[in-house]
């Protein structure tokens, strides 16, 4: 049953975060980096670029050799050789001379610049030069992005696809990075069949095994799902089982106290249960356990009270699981409507955020109403002891964009 007395949100947040993580890391092929976390410190192993190179399509050159050219007194040089990307010119340029070069391709012993091929004239196998062009003039120098030795990325960072471009500049063809939390989802509820058209007397749909995989996967984990009926020793297998095996657990359904609800008691029987019953709305019923160090999240059965649950609870967690601590990132929006929420509760209130007028409006449905989801695209949050939001009065939502990762 619940604990005597409804534990306000702040301690709720306070308990689940002394729980120490577990968190593990891994060594990865770079090419599969991207989303991932990085674990270790990328310390440059190459110069980047590792020799002098062209800057564009063009002529290398010496600058020197063409100091003085000028419209009056253009400057003729002779083109040697041609060379492209990939190319390499044992050619040692001297005065009178030039190579045509492409962009990206070391340049020539004894050159230091080069002339934009738009910038010069071709004539019987000599270019005319008319502006002189100073040393390094379309140069990318050694080192000039990345310096051997230097360190470029530090550990905890999400990587994106910029980053693994220069992970892989910087000589790395494999990356140490911390393993995606394994989290065992366990759902309770005889009623609860497949999707189907033809459903029989007393069984709904379970849709939370979708919404779940869902949102534990925008939290950069993998979610390992199984059904599992109301009967407590199947229970507390499936709970044994999954403790042992995964980095945390979550269970839907069998945190009230109705008939047949029989998974805090066993999650109590055994680890310890320091929350069960929390006091905000919807989500009432949620519980946390600690079995084996191992953390239990007990989610409602409502889809709509799962959602908030997850999202206010155990998202953030299961990002910490993986060096990730991220804060809620609350705005302020003006009501466009007086807003109902219980002064004695922590309100998490579907709602419709309108970017350009910077207003919120509530979505009025039933608590159980899973569509709302689709309604509303933030949630207005109201602490407790704020009671009745006024219409034009201020008020904290929470963007659901906002809560993800990448």
């Amino acid at each position: 049953m619940y604990h005597k007395n409804l534990l306000n949100v702040q301690k709720t947040f306070e308990i689940i975060q002394k729980l120490e993580w577990n968190t593990k890391k891994e060594l990865i092929n770079l090419q599969n980096g991207n989303s991932r976390v990085l674990a270790q410190e990328i310390e440059v192993k190459i110069d980047v670029p590792p020799f002098n190179r062209s800057a564009m399509d063009g002529y290398a050159v010496i600058a020197d050799d063409v100091s003085k050219a000028s419209e009056t007194e253009p400057r003729y040089l002779k083109v040697v050789e041609e060379i492209g990307a990939g190319d390499v010119s044992n050619h040692v340029i001297e005065f009178g001379q030039a190579i045509k070069i492409a962009t990206g391709a070391k340049m020539p012993m004894g050159s230091d610049a080069v002339i934009m091929e738009e910038n010069v004239e071709y004539e019987g196998g000599k270019i005319k030069i008319v502006s002189p062009v100073n040393s390094n003039n379309d140069v990318a120098l050694k080192g000039e992005d990345l310096k051997k030795g230097e360190l470029i990325i530090s550990d905890d960072q999400i990587l994106g696809p910029h980053h693994l471009s220069v992970i892989a500049s910087a000589g790395y063809n494999e990356i140490e990075v911390y393993k995606k939390p394994q989290i065992g989802v366990i759902i309770t509820g005889n009623e609860l069949v497949e999707p189907s058209t033809k459903l029989t007397p007393g069984k709904i749909i379970n849709s939370n095994k979708f919404a779940l995989k869902g949102v534990i996967e925008d939290s950069m984990a993998v979610a390992h799902i199984q059904q599992c009926s109301d009967d407590s020793k199947q229970l507390i297998l499936a709970v044994e089982e999954a403790v042992d095996k995964y980095d945390a657990v979550i269970t839907t359904g069998g945190t009230a106290i109705s008939k047949g609800d029989l998974i805090v008691d066993i999650v109590e029987d055994l680890g310890n249960v320091p929350i069960h019953g929390v006091s905000i709305k919807p989500g009432k019923p949620f519980g946390f356990g600690i079995i084996k160090q191992t953390p239990v999240f007990m989610l409602s059965g409502y889809p709509v009270a799962v959602a908030v649950q997850y999202d206010i609870f155990v998202r953030n967690h299961i990002l910490k699981m993986q060096k990730i601590n991220k804060k809620f990132n609350f705005i302020t929006a003006i009501a466009g409507e007086n807003i109902r929420s219980s002064p004695d509760k922590y309100n998490v209130i579907r709602a419709n955020f309108k970017d350009d007028t910077g207003v919120v409006y509530p979505i009025r449905t039933k608590a159980g109403i899973n569509k709302s989801i689709l309604l509303s695209n933030c949630y207005i949050i109201a602490e407790e002891g704020t009671g009745k939001i006024k219409k034009h009065g201020k008020c904290n939502i929470l963007k659901y964009n906002t809560l993800k990762i990448c």
